[in-house]
């Protein structure tokens, strides 16, 4: 997995490495150096071509100005539009303004929205200096006039470290942000970069060695890789059986909605499930038996209305003792929360709690807890609200570190959907999926990643590790899908593709 850093775990290195005796300085050098690479490898060139660097203050400013006098020294026509004046700066980025002035035929300016418009036109680049990592809010005045102007130029725009704008510890963008071509970061992305809408903004991200010592790199988020899914997915014996292979019982439907059982049940199947019990309402599985004929139902009581009654639950715990996972929740309308508080409370399997499920712990997380088995809760962003009392747009303003929270206060895995889904454990681990698109924005895809962490329980992964395999290989799904349907892809789209996305991650038959 690839570290991510949040602003402060990246000062926190920065101290450290200093400490360890680099200076601050070397580090600014170096970094700068790394920038202006990435520039002329963008340009493919430097003789001759025209860059212009907007800085700010603070270390991305001095990032910019060594960038701006390595690109100078290599014969680029170099112009410097500076937002906060050098005379303010601190060290050691004062020492690089002026030395910019001193060793090299640079243009140095005082930033003006017109100066820096008339300069990009004639540009064959920029260089955005002007907000670190740190930065959070909206830019306001002279700051918000320089990102609007290097967005209004037709030139590529290369970022130091994170999109000027992008908050870095969230990838929340509250007013205007530059739209990078590339980022070039520094020991490893930081959050704002690889969450949305900052990884939108942040375009290409390319991470650069200037001189971190690895052993202190303490990062608590991960962004997840190929090579992670392919390490922890589950092999089948030659010689296994489908119960060997790993039984999981969905609970889930109800009268009016079939579809979620079966769903669940056949991409828990084409992720490597053996065998897949389905325990819905009497009234709801004829519609699952229509659908899949490999699953073995089981009638469970029902209300008047085809819900899952309360006495439903001790037939769901008499069979979970021949099962090794459970998922539950999709179609079971919030009526049916009696008997899913009852069966979670007491389930000696693992499980995925999705939907509904989740809905009958409704401003009650922290009764989540309260059961026998490990979890893995999989809210999207309307459920996670209902169990926290958080609005949608605080969850989305902070998704690592309220997931992280509702990680903790349930004591399971929490898999916060979206674009970027993030996974958080209760030591306050986190796991970032990189794969999917917005066509998974369709009804039933839930259901469908739903029964990819079942069956991958059911195969004995742990918790976040099923949560981590399952989010990736469902968007990767998703994504090859979204190649032959666009936005017209439905959830059983998904579920083809699982085949090919699980071949694809692992190299084989999974």
């Amino acid at each position: 997995m690839k570290p991510v850093l949040t602003p402060q775990e990246a000062v926190e290195l920065d101290r450290a490495t200093q400490a360890s005796g680099v200076a601050a300085a070397d580090l600014m050098e170096r970094a700068g150096r790394a920038v202006g690479r990435a520039v002329r490898d963008l340009v493919a060139g430097a003789y001759g071509r025209r860059v212009v660097v907007v800085c700010g203050k603070g270390n991305n400013g001095g990032d910019g100005y060594v960038a701006a006098r390595a690109l100078a020294r290599t014969g680029m026509h170099v112009t410097v539009h500076a937002v906060e004046p050098t005379d303010e700066l601190r060290e050691p980025a004062a020492t690089n303004a002026r030395r910019l002035s001193e060793e090299t035929d640079a243009r140095m300016r005082r930033f003006s929205p017109a100066g820096l418009a008339r300069d990009l036109a004639r540009a064959d680049i920029a260089v955005d200096a002007v907000f670190g990592t740190g930065f959070r809010g909206v830019p306001e005045d002279e700051w918000a006039a320089a990102i609007e102007e290097l967005n209004r130029s037709p030139v590529p725009v290369v970022a130091i470290d994170i999109p000027s704008g992008v908050e870095g510890a969230t990838g929340a963008v509250h007013g205007v942000a530059v739209v990078a071509e590339l980022t070039v970061t520094f020991g490893a992305p930081k959050v704002g970069a690889v969450l949305l809408p900052g990884a939108e903004l942040a375009g290409d991200v390319r991470v650069v060695d200037i001189g971190f010592p690895d052993d202190l790199l303490d990062a608590h988020a991960w962004l997840t890789e190929p090579g992670d899914v392919a390490t922890d997915w589950p092999a089948r014996a030659s010689d296994a059986h489908k119960r060997a292979s790993g039984v999981l019982l969905v609970v889930a439907g109800s009268r009016g909605m079939t579809g979620a059982p079966a769903l669940i049940a056949e991409a828990a199947g084409r992720v490597g499930a053996g065998l897949v019990i389905v325990g819905a309402p009497r009234s709801a599985l004829g519609g699952v038996r229509g659908t899949m004929v490999e699953a073995v139902t089981l009638p469970l009581d029902e209300t008047a209305e085809g819900v899952l009654a309360a006495a439903a639950a001790s037939a769901v715990l008499e069979a979970l003792a021949r099962a090794d996972a459970l998922a539950i929740g999709p179609g079971l309308t919030t009526d049916a929360a009696e008997a899913v508080r009852a069966i979670v409370r007491s389930s000696g399997v693992p499980i995925v709690i999705d939907a509904d499920a989740l809905n009958a712990f409704t401003g009650d997380a922290a009764a989540l807890a309260e059961r026998r088995s490990d979890a893995v809760l999989t809210p999207h962003v309307g459920e996670f609200g209902r169990l926290t009392g958080l609005k949608a747009a605080d969850v989305e303003a902070d998704r690592l570190g309220h997931v992280r929270a509702l990680s903790a206060t349930t004591e399971a895995v929490v898999l916060l959907k979206g674009t970027r889904t993030v996974i958080a454990d209760p030591a306050g681990e986190v796991r970032i999926n990189p794969t999917g698109s917005s066509v998974l924005a369709t009804a039933g895809s839930g259901d469908v990643l739903t029964g990819v962490i079942g069956g991958l329980l059911a195969r004995g992964l742990a918790p976040a590790d099923a949560a981590t395999s399952g989010a990736f290989v469902h968007g990767l799904a998703g994504t090859l899908a979204g190649r032959a349907t666009a936005e017209g892809t439905l959830a059983r789209d998904v579920i083809a593709q699982l085949p090919e996305a699980v071949i694809r991650v692992t190299g084989g038959e999974g």
